[in-house]
Parts: structure tokens; C-alpha cells; sequence
């Protein structure tokens, strides 16, 4: 496991850590599911697998009539019309980010969403500056829970996996980081249920962004 003292580059997940996209997402998937079947899932359904690419999670609502490439144009199509209005940052990430630049950290973003898409969302809201790159969901053969775009993400940075830390709101974040070496810190404020991400034993957990401070002190 990761010591936090032997930390010198952090690498976050979008969707529900930085970014706050829930409510973008639910309308996607309502508006997808709604215009192909006529019927939308509680909202639990629709957030089961957040944070694995698109292509994984739609291919749970697929049919032989409705294929997932078909749910995922549909998805694609109303998200990126609607993106721009119905994103923002969490509270404090800014502030988090600054200060953590401050300290001497390398920081990186490591995705399930499009690189492009994500990348986007990120200059949208001012923050894109404070990352040395963005490694999305279709940049590499396999994709979270499996650790390879976390360490590819380390590799980026200059760093071994077990001198960056982690930082993601999924379960398959905390399988991710866990199974690259880092040091995996569970952000609570975002889509999923403390108990979830608990279950994934991670070695450090945040109530909010600025918590991080806390862990991250000065090099």
C-alpha cells in the first residue's frame, strides 16, 4: 500500500469528484431510455455502473431492437446539448486544486468519460489548467475497475503508481487505485453511498474537497 508521506502526484476522477454531473447524467439517461423503450428505471438503476464508459453501462438497458450503440448516440446526442448548462464544480475544488498546485503535486485526470468530452468540462469550468493531462475511458484496451488507466495515469505523471494517490466517488475508482498500488481516497460527496465505497476498503476517505488538504500537506 501507498504511504501518504511518499505522495507526490494525485490523480482524480471527473464525473462525481470534481465535477459535479449527476443531475446531467439522470436527464441523459432518462431522455435515452424514455425515447427508446418509453419507460425510464429508478434513478439507483440508472446510476449502478457511473463511472465505467458509456458502452459498459448502457449495455445493461440494450435489446437485440435497441442495441447499446443506438442508446449511446441517443445519450450522446442530449448530453452534449444540455452539458455546458447542467455541469458545475463541487465546492471547494478550485480552492483544492490551487492550494495542492501550491504544495508541489502533480495532478492528472483519469476518466470513464470521452477524454474530449471531459477535457472540455474541465477548461468550461477553469480548472483544466491545473492538470498535466486527461486519460479517458476509450484511451486505452481496458478501462476502470481495471488498474491500467490508473497506472498509464502514473506513468504520465513521471511517478511509480505508489507515489500518487487516487481519488475517485465509484467503487470501480477504489478497485482501480487499489489494484495499480496507489493510495485510494474515497471522495464521499459524490454519486455513491459511503457504505459502497467502504466495502472497497480504501485507505483514506474525505467528507469534501477541501478535506483533502488535510492529507496533503505541504512537500
Amino acid at each position: 500500500m501507498a504511504e501518504r508521506k511518499q505522495i507526490k502526484g494525485i490523480l482524480f476522477d471527473n464525473d462525481g469528484t470534481l465535477v459535479d454531473t449527476e443531475n446531467l447524467i439522470l436527464s441523459s439517461f432518462r431522455h435515452t431510455l424514455q425515447t427508446a423503450f418509453g419507460e425510464v428505471p429508478p434513478d439507483e438503476v440508472l446510476l449502478k455502473k457511473v463511472g465505467q464508459p458509456l458502452s459498459v453501462q448502457m449495455a445493461d438497458f440494450a435489446t437485440d431492437d435497441v442495441p447499446a450503440e443506438e442508446l449511446c448516440r441517443i445519450y450522446r446526442e442530449h448530453n452534449h446539448r444540455i452539458h455546458d448548462g447542467m455541469i458545475r464544480l463541487f465546492p471547494g475544488v478550485y480552492e483544492m486544486l490551487d492550494v495542492l498546485k501550491s504544495r508541489g503535486y502533480k495532478m492528472g485526470v483519469v476518466t470513464s468519460k470521452t477524454r474530449e468530452l471531459a477535457s472540455h468540462g474541465l477548461n468550461v469550468l477553469g480548472v483544466l489548467p491545473f492538470f498535466e493531462f486527461v486519460v479517458g475511458g476509450y484511451d486505452l484496451p481496458k478501462h476502470k475497475p481495471d488498474p491500467e488507466p490508473v497506472i498509464y495515469g502514473a506513468e504520465l505523471l513521471g511517478l511509480a503508481p505508489e507515489e500518487c494517490a487516487y481519488v475517485g466517488d465509484s467503487p470501480f475508482d477504489m478497485q482501480a487505485g487499489n489494484g495499480a498500488g496507489c493510495l485510494t481516497i474515497a471522495a464521499l460527496w459524490g454519486m455513491f453511498p459511503a457504505s459502497t465505497l467502504r466495502s472497497e476498503h480504501p485507505d483514506c476517505e474525505c467528507a469534501a474537497p477541501l478535506n483533502l488538504l488535510d492529507i496533503f500537506r505541504a512537500q
